[in-house]
């Protein structure tokens, strides 16, 4: 999958979360599922996406994963 398709998809789901604010959640969290990690947990994901606010990622991911709406 090429990164624009990617993209193009994230935008096409982003409006199913009902808030603007939890839309880079979304793409932090889906981008994160998609890097070659071994253990897919918030913790490396946030440690990869973000290795310098790692804690802040870390919680930011949290807060999207256990605060969303899911249905």
């Amino acid at each position: 999958m090429k990164a624009d398709d990617f993209e193009e998809y994230l935008d096409y789901l982003a409006p199913a979360l009902a808030h603007a604010d939890r839309v880079s959640g979304l793409k932090d969290y889906c981008a994160g599922l998609m890097l070659p990690l071994e253990r897919k947990s918030v913790e490396p994901l946030a440690a990869h996406l973000d290795p310098l606010h790692v804690s802040a990622k870390h919680q930011s991911l949290l807060h999207f994963i256990g605060q969303s709406a899911w249905s």
